[in-house]
Parts: structure tokens; sequence; C-alpha cells
């Protein structure tokens, strides 16, 4: 119904305009501000719009929306066009009536307002109470005071694409519980709320409840054609809610959550190595993406888990063997370089460098025989199950890149960076996988539900796995990770990242750790040195997990 209706709303509008309709009512508007009149030019008026025009324009504004004049209101905005389709769609689409605008105390240009509403539909009726906010700005060509168009003035919750809607919904509504049954509520973990919404919309009609009636925002489709779920805003008439067990932990959630919090731009994910259950996912970003799934970016150096289980795999060295760690390395012509600080250690074995997270170690080895430059790729495949994409969660995730590349980016590979892609999701499953030795696809739902087939991978030998996790110990209570492991007890261990991101002066922080039988991630953008955001998220997550 939404997008059928959308696009006869946005034919409408584009007609009325073309037709004269729109184009009268400018001239209107025009007049009425002193434009228009005689046969002079009016002057242009140029530079922010004064106190009075910022008054005039949303009192104008609000008045035709309130009255549901959707062309006449889109006539205020710097947008005809896509403004007049949101604002017939409020009416029509989301049966919004009885509209009420009362606008805040003016900051500059910008108006915060309150709206009061009321949705109806099928003979159901609710109040609809929310808060936006407008800035009005100079029109370009006719010099107008206008209000910067964006679907957040219509609704804060609005994107680009997003229309509301007001129906049956397409799915049942869900009461989704954790491992041990408590009920999972986006009031008390809110980086959940997309993910709920998700979870409906793919296993709404298995879990057996019936549908209820709601306003929602329907999301526009993402560059792979696939929408997301509707997010719901007000519920008319309750459905009946179906039951989903997820395999998540209430507990470890609560500490993920207050975690991230911390730390701008960060997301967490944690797992049980023993099973492959995501105990915890919670973001916490501006543009509400769940990074800790479906980020795509570089790892750092926690992806030297996997380049170390490469090279003790191929037998080029062993943890106790030989791994010098000089002051920098050349690499097809590029030169790379350690943390500043770094003592030089000729004598290190690839413990020692894997502890204190020596860069140049790693890009020596990467050219011994046998290895080559399908090596990394090969290992990360087959072993610990990454960038074959088919990883079945039970929601939309990502599982990783590591392209086989030659030249400078083969070094840059094997420390994190390069063409390497992960996300929080990767590198606990990595952590998990290493120190178990036994891939195991991670999963939000049991495949149970839906009869998914879980993504398969050979894992690794004994020998290596044993390595890792003896390496990752020492790393927590000898090396770079030592001061955010602090206090735990428990079988623990760990890996420091930093990644450089092009354009920006600080690393991006990644921590991937274990504490007996639990695993987690975690990434921060732009944080710095892996031990300074993304280690205290993963320290409390596992503090958290026992």
């Amino acid at each position: 119904m939404g997008k059928g209706v959308k696009a006869a709303v946005i034919g409408g509008v584009f007609a009325v305009m073309v037709g004269g309709a729109g184009y009268g009512a400018y001239n209107i508007v025009s007049a009425v501000s002193g434009g228009g009149g005689g046969g002079a030019a009016e002057t242009k008026k140029a530079g922010p719009p004064d106190e009075e025009e910022v008054r005039k324009t949303t009192e104008a504004f609000f008045a035709a929306w309130e009255k549901g004049a959707a062309d006449r209101a889109a006539s205020y905005t710097n947008n005809a066009q896509e403004a007049g389709a949101l604002l017939s769609g409020y009416g029509e689409e989301a049966h919004i009536g009885d509209v009420g605008i009362t606008p805040g105390t003016a900051t500059g240009t910008t108006v915060p307002f309150t709206v009061k509403a009321t949705v109806s539909h099928e003979g159901k009726s609710k109040p609809l109470s929310y808060k936006s906010e407008l800035t009005v700005v100079r029109g370009k060509t006719t010099g107008r005071a206008l209000v910067d168009w964006k679907p957040s003035v219509v609704h804060p919750d609005l994107k680009d694409g997003d229309t509301l809607v007001t129906e049956e919904s397409a799915q049942p509504p869900i009461e989704a519980v954790d491992r041990d049954g408590t009920v999972l509520k986006k009031e008390e973990y809110p980086s959940l709320g997309p993910i709920l919404d998700t979870l409906r919309q793919k296993y709404g009609a298995k879990a057996g409840g019936t549908p209820g009636v709601e306003l929602v925002v329907r999301h526009a489709e993402d560059a792979s054609g696939e929408a997301a779920a509707d997010t719901p805003l007000l519920t008319l008439a309750e459905g009946e809610p179906g039951k989903l067990r997820t395999t998540l932990s209430a507990g470890v959630q609560a500490a993920a959550e207050k975690a991230v919090k911390g730390f701008a731009e960060s997301s967490v994910v944690a797992v049980k190595p023993s099973t492959g259950e995501v105990l915890a996912v919670a973001n916490h970003r501006a543009d509400g993406f769940n990074a800790a799934f479906q980020g795509k970016v570089a790892p750092g150096s926690t992806m030297k888990i996997i380049t170390a289980a490469m090279l003790i795999d191929n037998g080029v060295t062993s943890m106790n063997g030989p791994a010098p760690c000089p002051s920098s390395a050349m690499w097809r012509s590029q030169t790379f370089k350690n943390l500043t600080g770094m003592t030089p250690n000729e004598g290190a074995t690839l413990a020692n460098s894997f502890l204190r997270s020596c860069n140049t170690a790693f890009i020596k080895l990467i050219d011994e025989q046998p290895l080559t430059t399908e090596s990394l790729t090969r290992e990360a495949q087959e072993r610990f199950g990454l960038g074959r994409d088919d990883w079945k969660t039970g929601i939309v995730s990502f599982d990783g890149s590591v392209p086989a590349v030659g030249g400078p980016d083969q070094a840059a590979n094997a420390i994190g960076q390069g063409q390497v892609q992960m996300n929080p999701l990767n590198m606990a499953s990595v952590t998990a996988t290493a120190i178990t030795g036994t891939f195991r696809q991670p999963y939000l739902v049991s495949p149970d539900l839906d009869g998914r087939q879980l993504a398969q991978a050979k894992g690794l030998p004994p020998g290596t796995a044993a390595q890792l996790k003896q390496m990752m110990r020492l790393t927590a209570t000898q090396g770079t990770a030592q001061q955010a492991m602090g206090g735990l007890g428990g079988d623990i261990g760990a890996k420091t990242g930093s990644a450089e991101v092009d354009g920006n002066a600080t690393s991006d922080s990644w921590f991937t750790g274990f504490r007996n039988d639990i695993a987690a991630a975690a990434m921060a953008q732009q944080g710095g040195h892996g031990g300074d955001a993304a280690g205290p998220i993963v320290a409390a997550v596992l503090r958290a997990g026992g």
C-alpha cells in the first residue's frame, strides 16, 4: 500500500506544480511579502533570514500544515515537491489529523516545535505527540525566507525516502526474550531497537502472534534494494505478540549498552565460544547503524590473530619461534613502522611480537616460504569462516573480507589495514575460533526456527589454537591489553588494535578478548589506541559475562 500511494502522491504534486496551482500559490505568497507588485523588480534579499522573517515563515508553514493544505505548506519550503509528497502522505497514508503545532523559542533561525495530533484508522483513534525542529534559510534563487526541507521536519524519525503509514501490521508483534526468558524491551536496551524491529519483520509470522494496527515509519530501500524493517511509532489496536527466543543474555546486554555509551561511534559484540551464540550486541552511534554486525572497516592489529595462525599453520614460525621486531620494514617499496616509542627487538619470538603488537615482525615474515598472496585469504576463509558471504545469523550481517592482493596491500592486510574489512561480530568470532580451535558461526536466533544452515569451516589444528590462546593470555597479562584487562579473574586473553583511516587524525580503536566461555570484540571510531576506548568496553562486557 505504502509504495503505490506514495508514487501517486508524488505524481499528483508534480502535476499540480506544473499545472499552475502551485505556481499561483507562490505568487500569492510573494505578493503578501511585498514581491510581484507593480512592474518594478523587487530587490532580492541576501544573508540569513532575520527574526521577523523566521517568525512569519514558520507561522505560515505551521498554519498550512495544521489545515492539511500540503501543497500550500510545501510552498514555504525550499523543496516543494518532496515536502508536498510527504505532507500529503501525513494525512492520507498515515491518517494523521486534528494537527496542532506549538512553536518553541527560536535559536537564531532554528525553531523547535511540538506536534499534537490524532491518528485514526478503521474506527480506531489515538493521540500522537512528538517534538521536532526546523531551520529557516534564504532561498538561493528567490531570496525568500523558506523552511530548509528535511523529512525530519515532519517527524524526527524520518530520513530521506521514508514515509509514515498507518495500517494493519505487515507482521505480528513479537515478545523477544533472552536465553533465560527475560523480555528484551527497546526502552531498557535502546540499541536493540532496530534489531528487534528486524527480528519482528523476519520472524513475526513464525512466532505465533496476530497483527495489530500501527503507525509506522516505512523505510526506503537501501542500495541493495532491501528495505529495512518498519519502525513502529504508535499502536492503535494491539496485536497478540508471539514469543521469540534469542541467544542474548539480558545481563551481558545491559553491560554492553552501558559500556558503549562511554565512547562515541562505538560497537560491541559478545559470543559464547562453545556454541557460537551471540550474548550481546550494542551500538552507540549517531546514525543508528548496526555497525556491530554490518560494519566494514579495517580491524587494525586484532587481525594479527589470523596472521599469526597463518604463520603457525604454514610452518613459518611458532609461538616460541623467531619473529624479529626491527624499527621498520620495507615491503614492495613501502616502509612500515611500529607505534611510536616501541623498542626494536631483533631477537623477539612470535609471542613477544604479538603481545607488544609489533607490525614489522609480521610484515617481515609474510614472504617466507611457502606463503603466497593467497595464504592469508585461505586462512581467513577455511579456518575462521570469514569472507565467504555465507553467515546466517538471523539478521543482516557482514562476515568479513580478506581479499588476496599483492603489492603494499599484501603487507598492510597482515596487520589489519589495506583492504581487510571486519566488524566486532567478525572479530569476536575470530577470538572464539582461536581459543577453541573450532569455528562455530555466530547466531542470534536458533536455526531450528527457520531451518537455515549455519556456515561451516574446518577450524584450527589443536596446536595452533593452543598457541594462539596462550599468546592472547600473555597479551592480557603482560602486553598491550594489560591495563584494560586488569582486575578480571578467570582464564583471560586479549588482542589490541588501532586502525588508521584516511582523513582521520585519530585511529579507530579495536580490542578483542575472552574470559572463560565468553569472547567479545569492540570498535570505537577515532577512539585512539585499542586499550583506550575499545578495551574498556570489552572488559566491561567480559566482567558481566562471568
